[in-house]
Formats: C-alpha cells, sequence, structure tokens
C-alpha cells in the first residue's frame, strides 16, 4: 500500500508540470495521498478531437454539500508555460444559469474552441491561459454538468445560494491543488457575472479576514465585462443606448420613459406593455450584437425570448434575466449550436469525467430546470466595499452589446462617485483604437471597440490584451507605437 502511494505521489508530480522547465517547476508543496489521487482521477489526457498542447488539463466535480449532494462541475487548464509561476484566474458566465464551459471556455477565451461541421476542436491562439492558470466553473447546481440529488434544491437557488456553494467550492478545490494555494488568485466574468462575481470576491475577502487561517485565498482581485451591476442604471442605460443606436422608435422611447421609473422594484402594467414595444425589435436582430448577423440554422433560435425570464423579483424581472440561450453572436452567428453537439457527446462527456450521475437532461448552455429566488438590486455595495479593502477592480464593456450595454455601465459607475485619477482616454491594438479607458480611485474601465456581449469571443486579439494589463496592473496601451 505504502508503495503505491508513493508511486501515485510521484506520478501526480511529474504530471502536474508536463512541458515544464527545471525552472517551472512548483514550489515546495504538502500533498496528501488522498489529493495526489483525486488530481490523478481528474486529469483530463485527450478530449476527441483535441489538438496536441504542452499543458496539463483536469475537469471533474467537487462536492459543495454533502446532505444535499450538491456538487459543482469544473474544468482546469495550466498555463501555457510556467504555470508555477502564473497567477490562477476563475471565469463564470452569467444567465443567471448559463454554462461557463459552453460560452466561456469553447467560444470565448478558453484553449479549445469548437468548430462548424467538425467533430474536432481548435485551438484558440489568444486563449486567456497564456497569461494564466484558468478555470471554468459551471454554477449553481443545475447549470450545465453541475447536478444535485436533492431536486428541491433546483427550486431554492439565487445570489445568495451560488456564492456560498462557490466560495465552499474553491476551499475544496485548493484542498485538491494545494500547489495552487499560494498563487495570486482572481476572479473575472461577464453578464450576470456582475453579480455573481462581486458576491464571490466579498465571500473571499470576508472568509480571509474572519474564517480559519487553511481556507485562506490570495485574493488580489476582480474583473467583470458588460455586467449587470444595478437595476436602475443597466435598465435606464439599456433604452437609451437602443434608442442613440436607431434601434428603437423616438414613439417607443418616449413611452418607456413617460411609464418606466427603474428606480422602483415593480414594473407598472403600462411599463410593461411599452417594454413590450422595446423588446420586440430584438426579435429581428441580435440584442447582444447589434451589428452581427443572427443565427439561420434549422431548430436554432436567435431571439432573446428563448432566454431565462422571472429570474429575479425585481424591477424589469420579466426581462431582467434573458441571456444567451440563442446562439451566441459573433463570427458565427451559430457557434452555440456546434457546442451544444459537442458536449453532449458520451465520448466527450466521458473524456471530462463529466455526467457521471447520468443527468435527467441533456447539457446545455442555459438551464430552464431552474428557479431564482434572490438578487440585490445593486451589487455597488460589495463594490465599494472591496475597493476599500484594497481589492484590485477593473469593468470592461464591448460597445456594441444592447443587452448590457456601454451606457450603461458608465452610468452605473457615475454612482459609484469615485475620484477620476486618469481622464477618458484611447488604447491601441495593432496601430487602431481598440477602445477607450478611465481611471478612477480603485477601479479601471475600459472599453472595447467592435465588440458585443461575448468581448473575448468578438476581439479575441484585444480581450487578451485587456486580460494581460488586468493580472500585471498596468494602464492599456496608450499609444500606436511601442
Amino acid at each position: 500500500m505504502a508503495a503505491g502511494v508513493g508511486l501515485l505521489l510521484a506520478v501526480t508530480a511529474f504530471l502536474l508540470c508536463a512541458g515544464c522547465s527545471r525552472a517551472d517547476a512548483p514550489r515546495p508543496y504538502s500533498i496528501s495521498p488522498e489529493a495526489a489521487r483525486q488530481q490523478a482521477a481528474d486529469r483530463v489526457w485527450h478530449l476527441p478531437g483535441q489538438p496536441a498542447v504542452p499543458f496539463s488539463q483536469y475537469a471533474g466535480y467537487v462536492t459543495v454539500n454533502e446532505p444535499h449532494g450538491r456538487a459543482l462541475f469544473y474544468w482546469f487548464f495550466e498555463a501555457t508555460a510556467g504555470a508555477a509561476e502564473k497567477p490562477l484566474v476563475l471565469w463564470l458566465n452569467g444567465g443567471p444559469g448559463c454554462s461557463s464551459i459552453g460560452f466561456g471556455e469553447a467560444e470565448e477565451l478558453g484553449p479549445f474552441l469548437v468548430q462548424k461541421g467538425k467533430p474536432e476542436l481548435k485551438w484558440n491562439p489568444y486563449s486567456w491561459n497564456k497569461e494564466a492558470n484558468l478555470m471554468f466553473l459551471e454554477s449553481p447546481v443545475g447549470v450545465g454538468f453541475s447536478y444535485t440529488n436533492t431536486s428541491s434544491d433546483l427550486q431554492n437557488l439565487g445570489d445568495k445560494i451560488t456564492a456560498d456553494d462557490a466560495y465552499i467550492f474553491l476551499v475544496n478545490w485548493f484542498k485538491r491543488f494545494p500547489q495552487y494555494k499560494s498563487h495570486d488568485f482572481y476572479v473575472t466574468g461577464e453578464s450576470y457575472a456582475g453579480h455573481y462575481v462581486p458576491q464571490l470576491s466579498e465571500k473571499i475577502f470576508d472568509g480571509n479576514m474572519q474564517g480559519p487561517r487553511e481556507n485562506y485565498i490570495n485574493f488580489k482581485g476582480f474583473m467583470i465585462g458588460n455586467a449587470l451591476m444595478d437595476d436602475e442604471t443597466d435598465q435606464t442605460g439599456m433604452v437609451q443606448y437602443a434608442w442613440d443606436h436607431a434601434v428603437i422608435s423616438d414613439r417607443v422611447y418616449a413611452d418607456v420613459k413617460a411609464h418606466c421609473d427603474f428606480s422602483l422594484e415593480n414594473v407598472t402594467d403600462a411599463c410593461d406593455t411599452a417594454l413590450d414595444d422595446y423588446f420586440a425589435v430584438y426579435q429581428l436582430i441580435d440584442m447582444y450584437s447589434l451589428y452581427t448577423p443572427v443565427c439561420t440554422v434549422a431548430g436554432s433560435s436567435s431571439s432573446p425570448f428563448t432566454g431565462l425570464r422571472g429570474a429575479a423579483p425585481k424591477i424589469f424581472s420579466k426581462y431582467r434575466g434573458w441571456y444567451m440561450k440563442h446562439p451566441a453572436a459573433g463570427y458565427d452567428p451559430c457557434t452555440s449550436v456546434y457546442s451544444g453537439i459537442y458536449f453532449n457527446r458520451p465520448d466527450v462527456q466521458a473524456a471530462l469525467h463529466a455526467n457521471v450521475t447520468h443527468i435527467a437532461y441533456n447539457w446545455t448552455h442555459c438551464s430552464d430546470a431552474i428557479k431564482w429566488n434572490d438578487a440585490p438590486f445593486s451589487t455597488l455595495p460589495i463594490i465599494r466595499k472591496l475597493i476599500a479593502g484594497g481589492i484590485r477592480v477593473w469593468v470592461f464593456s464591448g460597445d456594441t452589446d444592447g443587452r448590457i450595454p456601454v451606457t450603461s455601465t458608465r452610468l452605473t459607475l457615475n454612482k459609484l462617485g469615485l475620484k477620476t485619477v486618469q481622464e477618458w482616454t484611447p488604447w491601441y491594438d495593432h496601430l487602431q483604437v481598440g477602445g477607450w479607458t478611465i481611471t478612477y480611485e480603485g477601479l479601471t474601465f475600459v472599453t472595447i471597440r467592435g465588440a458585443g456581449h461575448e468581448v473575448p469571443m468578438h476581439t479575441p486579439r484585444q480581450a487578451l490584451s485587456l486580460f494581460s494589463n488586468f493580472l500585471a496592473d498596468k494602464k492599456m496601451p496608450p499609444s500606436a507605437f511601442p
């Protein structure tokens, strides 16, 4: 038995640094036989159709509530080089109820992207694991491959339990992968992750201050894009943006302004009628990317009306929860069709150690099985708290997104009342203006020209530049020339 454990430890140590040079070798750490066994079990050797890569990847389940049988599914990629020295970054997609693997990994910023008409993955030359060790989490339970053995859990979800379970996931994941415990840690995400990311960040921040020492996480900051942060300004800016970009008529714009008070938590009948007229336009074009085509593949839908509704009992709740259940916009508006096919393949699930409980429904990008019960009107109080606590905060916005547009984000950030350190200024990418940036005391805001809701999908090179500068806490490139 002792010889078997020793061999397991030796093999695992080798796997953890596959492709590393001696200089890249992990710092000394203590790993238990059980952690070594779990890491070996989670190792993903090769996915169907995967290109060869020089880094290791892991996927599997971490239990977050044993009595209920709740477990969250993760997919983790070591950095392409120097994994032992680079930070660890968690990416979360929103919804609420949408998959970070289906969107974030397979369509946006992960190492492997799905392809049209091919049962193969392609290498993403702008993958964020060029800059960091990168993890995607399907959260909460009921989303993607994450599951619960207590069916009533799916009807009792919301912001609080999502943050609680995600924090427990991290604590337990670091016990499984203690070699990453000393790494700088960041949380990133988009859309409804404007709730998920600050709330999880607060849990980590408070846990570091008040919790047991063994649960300490080396948390440094968070970054959110096209993020839902404040109901009032998010909805006000959304309607204003649509009018400014010639999406809605003067009459519809006037009706919404006359009948909707977005500072309130309830939608009046008159406001509801005005908003129906507003959203009718987005049955024709892609709300999440105004200037790209919709998917016309048979059986697909590009309408945001196929997304989640009634996600939160707050102002605009009838519309607020819509996310990209429709095929994602970008270079190919049907990308989500391909990833849906790929992740429902039994051989893919077996390679990922996914669906081990034989979930009764197919993997989907966004879950129709969950019910959302709590969500704050605004996450700005949390953001203020974390800024005051010295946490690095960046916010970014693709400027062709109509769902949580740059207009909304600017109104929201103005609500924070932060002192301006550097005024609105262009940043550059390949001799062209990549967007605009403004630095506040404790927060950096960056826009990305020509990007929709999924910034890394629309403008992958610029998104990688954004990510790199966030991690380095450096200003975006201020000149067209080095």
